[in-house]
């Protein structure tokens, strides 16, 4: 795959702004390189009718909504966060309640679905908190205080079946193939 398809990839699975360093370090690549896929990105996505767009901070990149699309997108969040919590939410706060903390990619590669979408809604709603190291690409999500009130318990170690679940070999096997994090 070309460059600029790899920095597409990393841009849109990052759920934070990037440096042009950064993603070189990532990619084993020149800066020189990067900058050069980055303006052929933003040339891309860019334009009045694209839906994305690469933001371009003067030090940092991100993958993000057109801004022109807000009414839109806060109409979508509104109906998305409403009411009560989807099978694929659950499941995903499962996850990260037993496997956390752990990053979006495996978090995908135990469900083996895309959870962008689910994690911002559980974010949004409190559910989740989403924790960022500079040294890391990837941000990790753990269950939020709040997430632990509900369930009545003070640390995740209480859940039920906490330390079987926790140690699984299976989920030990599906997180430790995360190359981004």
């Amino acid at each position: 795959m070309s460059l600029t398809g790899r920095i597409e990839s990393i841009l849109f699975v990052a759920s934070k702004p990037l440096s042009q360093k950064k993603i070189a370090a990532a990619l084993d690549v020149a800066d020189t390189d990067v900058a050069l896929a980055l303006d052929e990105l933003q040339l891309k996505y860019n334009g009045e009718d694209s839906g994305i767009h690469i933001l371009d901070t003067g030090s940092e990149y991100q993958m993000a909504t057109n801004p022109q699309n807000s009414d839109a997108i806060d109409g979508f969040i509104k109906d998305e966060v409403g009411g009560e919590l989807t099978r694929a939410q659950l499941e995903t706060l499962t996850v990260v309640a037993y496997a956390g903390p752990m990053t979006r990619p495996e978090l995908e590669n135990i469900r083996g679905v895309n959870c962008a979408v689910i994690l911002r809604n559980l974010l949004i709603r409190g559910l989740i908190q989403e924790e960022s190291e500079t040294d890391k690409l990837m941000p990790e999500y753990r269950l939020s205080a709040q997430a632990l009130s509900h369930l009545g318990v003070s640390h995740v170690q209480e859940l039920s079946g906490y330390e079987d679940l926790h140690n699984h070999a299976h989920i030990s096997a599906e997180t430790s193939d995360d190359e981004l994090s």
